[in-house]
């Protein structure tokens, strides 16, 4: 297994990649100020633009919903992308080849990567041009015309036709440069005693592409009847690039209204996919050739943004209304304990799938389908209670023994006691009768674990943020700006001589610390690192205010060298150094008054020590005049 990418590996990343060019694709920016440019923040909703990018520091921030970092922490949000996954996505457009510690090598060389990548890419413009124009694709086109798809649908989701030839993509492949290696790697063909072979014969093909919208696989409809000995469906077999655990079909045309809506969709088939989108079910995925398994469930709630802190997000899962429909839906019902998304099944009444419901009642019936999804308590309640007779005593105790884990396990408590009201109902039992069954079955039922909290440190503590309304905690925040954003304003004799005492907000005084480590690092040398060692110098986490003060505008103007003008910096450093100065006058005066009357030699060394005070303020008072 891979190590970790070596540290400077990824500031390389950070330094060559242009987090202006990187923002942009997705915010749309223009000019704020010297440095700075703004936009409408793509992950949560404003009128006004709030998000911000220092493009010289390689930071952004928003100051609406208080999410900042750098291009790396862009990247992985945006496309819900792990930080490993987010670098090497960096790495391979800029140009960067990662190391990875501890003796492991990249998870996929990214040149190999790349390749396969291509490959895919070159072969999903072959089998959507076969599919337009190849002489045997009109069974294809005759198939999704008859589930009412178009062709602009079929260019939308990229569909196309494999020839029945066998060989025509291997030479469209190999004439554009792809070695024999290359491409049975990739899955795209396989090698038989007599040479190299399509992989996909005779069929309707889908392309599967990953998170960030790369075509790493297909999905492949048998056609023809004389193909029955085939299976209906083939996927790519894995490969370095393709693992269909982690691989949901519409993901990179969902994950954007997932995000914004908090709710995903799950479907059974390709098609299913296509006809929710079409019917303005945008939030739509579907597994590829396997059952909805923890992995899913993972990349889901990176998307969906699955914890505590917020309202439920909501996840519905369709299934076909036979056995086969039921038994999926109740294996996703086993997952659901394992996430805190809520779940909900949506059963067409006539057991169709969304394609076959979209072809008979249109769009209108589909949106409502999901619309009315019932939860997936409901739905596994009444699942289990069909195995039973309960027009029989017998039947019933034996419902209610069945179903009072599940009620059990319901997640929120308050939620138990209405669902057994609702339950005893359904089966015709006391609700007493049942409620004691649910308290039997919550004592065996074993805890259910939290989603982690999302970048939790552990160990640590969070610090709240400074109160600003206290005119000293807000010069304070003034000095710490200026000190993030230019940290050559200061020296180091001046920054030394700054007490910590003059930070009253806890938080201030993390990042004041980790501002003295960097520096000690000598890393305000490197602008694309200095945020990262202040970071990691601080002895708590304060990320988002260090972030804060680095992208907010400062108050005052900037000179012809683009610096802050020197007397306001100059003002800051004075009142900054005055804080603590006249808290120990204060100090040493009523110290002074206490022993005047006890101790006079104490007394006298304590004159002395507030006349040396009174002098240090004076000369700094000095220093603005």
């Amino acid at each position: 297994m891979a190590g970790r990418i070596k540290d400077e590996d990824v500031t390389l990343v950070k330094e060559k990649a242009s987090i202006e060019a990187v923002v942009g694709e997705h915010v749309t920016l223009t000019r704020a100020g010297a440095g700075r440019l703004k936009g409408l923040c793509p992950f949560h909703d404003e009128k006004t633009p709030s998000f911000t990018i220092r493009p010289s520091v390689g930071h952004w921030h928003c100051f609406g919903c208080n999410e900042g970092g750098d291009v790396i922490s862009f990247v992985q949000k945006v496309d819900h992308l792990t930080f490993v996954e987010a670098v090497e996505r960096l790495a391979a457009g800029c140009g960067v080849p990662l190391r990875y510690e501890e003796g492991g090598g990249p998870r996929e060389h990214h040149g190999r990567r790349g390749r396969l990548v291509e490959a895919h890419r070159v072969a999903e413009e072959f089998y959507h041009e076969a599919l337009l124009r190849a002489p045997d694709a009109r069974a294809g086109r005759d198939f999704l015309r008859a589930r009412g798809f178009d062709s602009a649908a079929a260019a939308h989701f990229g569909v196309g036709y494999a020839p029945r030839g066998g060989e025509d993509l291997v030479r469209h492949l190999s004439d554009k440069g792809f070695a024999a290696d290359e491409i049975v790697l990739a899955g795209l063909v396989g090698r038989g005693s007599r040479g190299l072979y399509d992989r996909f014969r005779g069929r309707l093909v889908w392309p599967i592409r990953d998170i960030t919208g790369d075509t790493v696989g297909f999905g492949a409809r048998r056609l023809f009847d004389e193909d029955r000995i085939a299976a209906k469906y083939l996927n790519t077999a894995e490969t370095p690039i393709y693992k269909k655990t982690s691989l949901l079909y519409g993901l990179d045309l969902a994950k954007k209204p997932i995000a914004s809506t908090r709710r995903a969709i799950v479907v059974e088939g390709y098609t299913d996919v296509m006809a929710c989108h079409l019917a303005g079910v945008e939030g739509a995925v579907a597994t590829c050739g396997t059952a909805f398994g923890p992995d899913h469930v993972a990349m889901l709630r990176r998307i969906l943004r699955d914890d505590d802190s917020a309202a439920p997000a909501r996840t519905i899962f369709t299934f076909d209304g036979d056995a086969a429909g039921q038994k999926a839906a109740m294996k996703a019902f086993d997952l659901d304990q394992k996430w805190a998304s809520q779940c909900y099944v949506a059963v067409a009444g006539s057991g169709m799938d969304p394609c076959e419901l979209r072809q008979q009642s249109g769009d209108d019936a589909v949106r409502a389908l999901v619309d009315d999804a019932v939860p997936m308590f409901e739905f596994a309640v009444r699942t289990t209670l069909a195995r039973f007779a309960l027009d029989t005593a017998e039947g019933r105790v034996q419902g209610m023994r069945a179903v009072a884990p599940i009620i059990a396990g319901i997640r929120d408590r308050a939620l138990r006691p209405e669902y057994t009201r609702t339950v005893a109902g359904w089966i015709g039992v006391e609700v007493e009768q049942l409620a004691g069954e649910v308290a039997r079955g919550a004592q065996k039922r074993p805890a259910r674990l939290k989603p982690e909290p999302v970048e939790a440190s552990e160990g640590s503590t969070l610090l709240a943020r400074p109160d600003r309304s206290d005119p000293m905690v807000e010069l304070a925040h003034q000095f710490l700006q200026v000190l993030l954003q230019y940290p050559s304003a200061f020296s180091a004799e001046e920054i030394a001589q700054v007490d910590a005492l003059a930070f009253r907000a806890p938080a201030h005084r993390a990042v004041f610390s980790g501002v003295l480590a960097a520096l000690q690092d000598g890393a305000a040398q490197n602008p694309m690192s200095w945020v990262d060692a202040v970071n990691a110098g601080c002895p708590q986490p304060v990320d988002a205010l260090v972030s804060d003060l680095l992208m907010a505008p400062i108050k005052a103007r900037l000179d012809e060298n683009g610096m802050p003008e020197s007397r306001y910096v100059q003002d800051l450093y004075v009142r900054i150094l005055e804080g603590p100065l006249q808290e120990r006058i204060a100090d040493a005066a009523s110290a002074l008054q206490r022993a005047e009357h006890d101790d006079p030699q104490a007394a006298h060394e304590i004159a002395l020590r507030l006349y040396d005070l009174q002098r240090q303020r004076v000369a700094l008072r000095e220093r603005l005049e």
